[in-house]
């Protein structure tokens, strides 16, 4: 049997709640893994993604949900070598650096 490889995910959650005035937020989680395969690490993704829904009563009555809407991206770690400071592991790429600032107001100083 083949040993386990390093694997990335990204999810991606959406977080709601029962108050009138609440805007979904969303998030996207970056989780390691380790498998025997792509595949293997996809299911691993997926029931990481479901253990993590929760739904609970905040301090002023609301609902609160946080519900996996889907795994973005499985794919091979970069580097598995971690006796060093940094290790790459994951990227993504990407054409439209517009909608990702639109996408990601962190980009761009704002705050949530």
């Amino acid at each position: 049997m083949a040993p386990d490889a390093l694997f990335v995910a990204v999810l991606l959650f959406e977080s709601t709640s029962s108050a009138p005035s609440c805007r979904p937020l969303y998030r996207e989680d970056v989780l390691m893994l380790r498998a025997p395969s792509l595949d293997g690490a996809q299911g691993l993704a997926e029931r990481h993604g479901h253990d993590a829904e929760t739904s609970f009563t905040n301090h002023a009555g609301e609902t609160v949900s946080d519900r996996l809407v889907r795994v973005v991206d499985v794919a091979p770690a970069l580097s598995d070598d971690f006796t060093t400071t940094v290790v790459d592991v994951y990227s993504r790429h990407f054409r439209d650096i517009a909608a990702y600032r639109r996408f990601d107001p962190l980009c761009d100083g704002e705050q949530l």
